[in-house]
């Protein structure tokens, strides 16, 4: 095994490393090149969590997708026709894009593309950021191989974002929305190339060119960020969140409630994924302060999807139901307040820990999330099917549920402290004496 594959391995959690074996041995099947791209290379090398895994494949993108959902269950939520890209969702909350490998050739800035298959040497070549056009092989004769054609790993060493080409901004103007994401999210400064190139786009108005599938899209990357409000905040310093909706700035652009947002993700143990529907939870507060004409206009100008706005709107009540259900619950042990807490959704816990103003449901939620579902997530398929259960029957599901109230419940073995030796005497006095 190579560093790399070994770094890969330690940075992904068991139902990603699951999901990329599946699509490797089946990429391996129908004798594609596949890679790791993107961003989950670029967080790989730059030490950060891996939240996506981007995979390119020399080839046929939307066979490969299908042959995965069909031996996986995995759900295809969308097909991009043009760029050759598909995004599934894996069980254990894992996203998941293919790609086919490409170039995309511009006729005037902000324009459709001519895209064309190409190797994925070609593909790192005409990205957008440096950091971005790193690759891992992940095919059986190459297993391993890193592709870094243009430095990308130097800039992740220098902390800089820096453009593939002269022309990545031109072309495709909406990378401006992604170069500000990235530099909040990373930490990462820009450089003076990649400015410069900036200051022309914006002189030149490009931005209004970003379709509208463009600004959902960048609206759904924000909403899966922990720092949200700050990317929001950096937008409206750039006059770019206008793009969006003009009205969101000032008093009604909702920075308070991100900032309160990100304390409570940060609240949350490490490693552990409540499930949480983020883009439900930001289009609430992205929209709390706005007046209905307004979230109209916003809607209609990013095209936000029907049922997520009224989910979104949905969202304040539901809390509110839940927070009563979790006071009144009468808990006698951990199992019981487990049961309750498990079935909410985690955009819903999330939100309570926001605004709740009752200490004992902040105490319950708080219990759930950092004692008892860490707990619970100890108890692995393995442990059922040991006990001659097999996934996906009713059995499984009861006796795992079974098992975790056993865990959560199972009182701490005592453990007998040794009595302390007594004190060697002190000065000028004289042992105590145990014989008769």
């Amino acid at each position: 095994m190579s560093d790399y594959m070994f770094m890969l391995d330690s940075h992904l959690n068991a139902e990603q490393s699951k999901a990329m074996a599946e699509i490797r041995d089946t990429a391996e099947q129908a004798n594609l090149n596949l890679f790791l791209t993107g961003g989950a290379m670029r967080d790989m090398m730059g030490g950060f969590p891996i939240r996506d895994l981007d995979f390119t494949v020399e080839g046929g993108s939307a066979k490969l997708a299908k042959a995965v959902a069909q031996k996986t269950g995995a759900e295809i939520l969308s097909q991009d026709e043009l760029r050759k890209q598909v995004e599934l969702q894996f069980p254990g909350n894992v996203s998941v894009s293919i790609s086919s490998a490409r170039v995309e050739k511009y006729a005037k800035p902000g324009s459709k593309p001519q895209v064309l298959p190409a190797t994925i040497h070609e593909d790192l070549r005409c990205r957008d950021f440096t950091v971005n056009a790193i690759a891992l092989s992940l095919g059986k004769a190459s297993r391993g191989l890193l592709l870094d054609p243009s430095n990308g790993l130097g800039d992740l060493e220098r902390k800089e974002l820096r453009v593939v080409t002269n022309y990545a901004l031109y072309d495709d103007p909406s990378r401006i929305l992604r170069m500000i994401r990235l530099r909040v999210r990373l930490g990462f400064a820009v450089d003076e190339r990649t400015m410069s190139q900036y200051r022309n786009v914006r002189e030149a108005k490009l931005e209004t060119r970003i379709p509208a599938t463009i600004l959902e899209y960048e609206l759904r990357q924000i909403a899966l960020d922990p720092l949200a409000g700050d990317i929001l905040k950096a937008l409206e310093d750039e006059n770019l969140l206008s793009l969006f909706s003009p009205a969101l700035a000032g008093p009604k652009l909702n920075l308070p409630a991100f900032q309160k947002l990100q304390k409570a993700r940060q609240s949350l143990p490490f490693g552990i994924d409540i499930r949480a529907n983020s883009y439900v939870l930001f289009l609430f507060l992205l929209e709390e302060k706005l007046s209905p004409k307004e979230r109209a206009a916003l809607a209609n100008t990013v095209g936000l999807p029907k049922h997520e706005l009224e989910a979104a709107a949905r969202l304040e009540s539901k809390a509110s139901k839940v927070e009563k259900e979790i006071a009144a619950a009468k808990i006698s042990r951990p199992s019981a307040l487990y049961s309750i807490v498990s079935k909410v959704p985690g955009e819903v816990l999330l939100f309570l820990l926001m605004r709740s103003g009752q200490r004992l449901v902040l105490d319950r939620v708080k219990n759930y999330l950092q004692k008892y579902l860490p707990a619970a997530q100890e108890v692995t398929e393995k442990d059922v099917i040991e006990r001659g259960a097999e996934p996906g029957t009713p059995k499984f599901a009861r006796l795992h549920q079974e098992l975790i109230a056993a865990r959560l419940d199972a009182r701490p073995k005592k453990t007998v402290e040794p009595e302390p030796p007594p004190p060697p005497p002190g000065p000028g006095r004289r042992a105590a004496s145990f014989s008769r």
